[in-house]
């Protein structure tokens, strides 16, 4: 019981790790594609619940006491918020870490190698039609990925 708010390793050690991890991990989720961010499928969970084992050790070293998992807790949590404050306030810093909107559809044609680089199927790509309206690709005038992995489809106007 007395070890529960005894660290294992200096405090600032727990933050420095804090900050290389969500770093390391950001950087890789963000190059995993905008897919992997909108369209959570079962195998994802199945990522997150093991990326989250997987870099426990790295946070955490040899430490398992109450204070040591708070601290990181903070930490992340912290880092997650000057993340976002950085990201609303640099449109620079938002273009690196949320990316920008890619163009999948145009003028009635899919672009079929930009689905594939961003891994979209033409199922999700069909789905997405459906959903917002739209029977046919001749019937799109454009459609974007978005930042957040979602699809959005702009119809063509109707002929006069």
């Amino acid at each position: 019981m007395s070890d529960m708010f005894v660290l294992a390793m200096p405090w600032w050690e727990f933050i420095l790790r804090a900050v290389v991890v969500y770093a390391v991990v950001l950087g890789l989720v963000r190059l995993s594609g905008k897919r992997a961010l909108g369209q959570i499928t079962p195998f994802d969970v199945l990522l997150i619940v093991l990326l989250g084992n997987a870099v426990q050790n790295a946070l955490l070293g040899q430490d398992s006491s109450l204070a040591g998992g708070l601290l990181l807790a903070a930490t992340l949590i912290a880092l997650n918020y000057a993340v976002g404050w950085l990201t609303t306030r640099s449109r620079r810093m938002e273009r690196l870490i949320e990316g920008e909107p890619v163009l999948i559809a145009h003028d009635g044609r899919l672009l079929d190698s930009v689905l594939r680089r961003e891994l979209i199927t033409r199922a999700d790509f069909d789905a997405a039609m459906r959903q917002q309206g739209c029977r046919s690709i001749a019937e799109v005038e454009l459609a974007l990925l978005e930042t957040n992995g979602h699809i959005t489809i702009v119809p063509r106007a109707p002929a006069a």
